[in-house]
C-alpha cells in the first residue's frame, strides 16, 4: 500500500467535506434503548457520551457508513460485488465499538443473499498504536495493530490470526481506512490464507447514513 491508494489525499478538504455531508446525517443515530442504566453507544458525536479523549485520533471514522465493494482472490471465481454497511460507535469509554455487516449483489446491483460479518474493537492507546480485535462469522479471530497514518488515513495488520476447526486457513491480512472525495469512507484489505501469499481480497467505498 503506497501513498498513491485510494485512501490517500487531504485531510483538511476530507473534513471539510464531511461536515458539509452531516448537514443530512447530523440529525440520525443509533436505535436506542431508553430504559438502559448504561450508556449506550452512539454512532453520532452530537448524541450520547462525549468521546473519550483517546480516541480522538478514530474520530472521523464515528459514524454509519453504506455502500459497495468487490471481493477478489485466486480461490474463488470472482470478482463479486458486495454491499456492506460499517458502524463506529462509543460509549464514552476509550475504545470504539465495530461492526461489518456484507451481502452479496450480483451485476444489477440487486441482493442475492446475506454475506460475511464481523464485529468487535479498536483500542487507541497513549503511543498512537491502535489495537484492533476482530472476530468474524466465518469463525476467524484477529489481532491488529497500526497506527494512524494521516488525520483521516489509520493501516492495521495482523499480529495474530486464530480459527475454529471449520473456518478458512487464513494466516494474516492487512487494511488500510481513509476519508475520501466529500468525506466517504473507503478501505482495502490484503489478505494471505489458503496457503497464498498477501495480495487483494476486499475493497470498499462507503458513505455516512448516520452521523
Amino acid at each position: 500500500m503506497t501513498a498513491n491508494d485510494p485512501v490517500a489525499g487531504s485531510g483538511d478538504a476530507a473534513i471539510n467535506a464531511a461536515e458539509k455531508r452531516a448537514e443530512q446525517t447530523r440529525h440520525l443515530n443509533l436505535p436506542q434503548f431508553d430504559d438502559l442504566p448504561i450508556p449506550a453507544d452512539t454512532a453520532n458525536l452530537r448524541e450520547g457520551p462525549n468521546l473519550h479523549d483517546a480516541c480522538l485520533a478514530l474520530l472521523p471514522l464515528v459514524g454509519v457508513w453504506r455502500g459497495e465493494g468487490e471481493v477478489v482472490y485466486p480461490t474463488i471465481e470472482g470478482p463479486y460485488k458486495f454491499g456492506q454497511q460499517v458502524t463506529f460507535a462509543h460509549d464514552g469509554r476509550p475504545f470504539l465499538f465495530y461492526e461489518a455487516r456484507s451481502w452479496l449483489l450480483d451485476d444489477e446491483g440487486k441482493v442475492i443473499r446475506p454475506a460475511a460479518r464481523e464485529t468487535g474493537f479498536w483500542r487507541p492507546q497513549a503511543d498512537d498504536t491502535i489495537e484492533v480485535l476482530l472476530t468474524h462469522s466465518s469463525g476467524i479471530l484477529e489481532l491488529y495493530y497500526g497506527t494512524p497514518r494521516t488525520q483521516t488515513s489509520w493501516e492495521i495488520g495482523t499480529d495474530l490470526v486464530s480459527r475454529t476447526a471449520s473456518a478458512k486457513d487464513v494466516t494474516a491480512a492487512k487494511r488500510l481506512y481513509g476519508l475520501v472525495n466529500n468525506g466517504d469512507l473507503a478501505y482495502v484489505e490484503e489478505r494471505a490464507m489458503m496457503g497464498r501469499p498477501m495480495q487483494p481480497h476486499t475493497s470498499a467505498y462507503l458513505q455516512r447514513i448516520v452521523g
